[in-house]
């Protein structure tokens, strides 16, 4: 059943109560997709819902996938720049932002299990339509979700994450491990702030000058105002999410077979990683490439974890020249 807190509940759906970051004059549509869970007599109950919002209408279906305790705010930049020519599905998976905490075990399969029932709720169901980008767990996410409709995407775009294998060869860098543990004790999202942007962004960058800022502030700076604005808009995410999307992570694998099988079978994948990742070690990247020989390997130096917002301008022209080399249709 779902939780108390879980719109699911509400009767109607206020969704005035549900503020977001993105921009409403490309707001095609925005609400909560319940997701069921057959009982196996037949009866399909109600487990969690979704909150997702889809932005513009171009013929082009990204669907974007987020990262590890993070919700879909986090994609505030790219759903700007891409919303003028594609149709963008962003969304908050289970246990994090306005989504439902559905009880038992987190896999990554079962959070795309999730999104496939998102992708019915909504009717994107043709083949070879989608354009599905996954960072971190999302591309962990991204993997199983493709194992499932090969036939349905038209390019896969796998950044900063694995292939998975055993939980202690999923474990992060030390740093990495340091930072997560010290997170989980501290409440304030403002005394968070130092530790968030070591663990994403290497330092060099964080205290450079940011490209395009009329205020003259350092990366360090802005991505300190971003995160703030995205934490305060959003509800806290509870305990039981944030240990259940990390053991998700840690128990995530797909084997080289199955990988393979994506690599001959989706026109373009791409797999993307920065050289100096706190969190997901660049030969997990490595490993993917050697399980997909026909995807593309790009690695972009002086680069962390946060590389779709580290290099956002970079991580843009990437994506719109994917969808593009994808084909199946009319071009960006």
């Amino acid at each position: 059943m779902p939780s108390e807190s879980d719109p699911l509940l509400q009767e109607p759906i206020d969704m005035t109560q549900y503020p977001t970051m993105f921009d409403p004059s490309s707001l095609v549509r925005k609400g909560f997709c319940p997701v069921h869970n057959n009982s196996g007599h037949g009866v399909a109950r109600p487990t969690h819902s979704l909150y997702y919002e889809q932005h513009g209408t171009g013929s082009k279906r990204v669907v974007l996938i987020n990262g590890l305790n993070t919700n879909s705010f986090g994609w505030d930049f790219q759903v700007r720049s891409l919303a003028p020519v594609c149709s963008v599905l962003v969304f908050d998976n289970r246990g994090v932002g306005y989504s439902g905490y559905p009880t038992g075990r987190y896999t990554t399969s079962g959070m795309a299990e999730d999104i496939l029932v998102l992708l019915e709720h909504i009717g994107w169901t043709a083949a070879r339509q989608l354009h599905v980008v996954g960072v971190s767990l999302g591309g962990m996410i991204a993997q199983e979700l493709a194992l499932r409709i090969s036939d349905r995407i038209a390019s896969l775009t796998l950044c900063v994450t694995t292939p998975g294998g055993m939980p202690w060869q999923n474990l992060p860098p030390f740093q990495g491990i340091k930072s997560l543990t010290t997170l989980l004790f501290i409440k304030e999202p403002a005394d968070k702030v130092p530790t968030v942007l070591n663990m994403l962004y290497p330092s060099s960058w964080l205290d450079e000058p940011a490209a395009d800022d009329d205020r003259q502030r350092s990366n360090r700076e802005v991505q300190t105002e971003l995160y703030l604005r995205r934490v305060l808009l959003s509800p806290k995410q509870r305990l039981p999410g944030h240990v259940s999307q990390l053991l998700a992570a840690l128990t995530h694998h797909v084997p080289p077979a199955p990988l393979r099988r994506l690599s001959t079978t989706i026109p373009k994948i791409v797999i993307l990683c920065g050289d100096q990742d706190h969190l997901v070690d660049v030969r997990h990247s490595r490993a993917l490439k050697a399980c997909m020989p026909e995807a593309e390997f790009v690695q972009w130096k002086d680069t962390g974890h946060g590389i779709h917002s580290q290099r956002r301008r970079e991580f843009h022209e990437l994506l719109v020249r994917v969808f593009d080399e994808a084909g199946g249709d009319a071009g960006l």
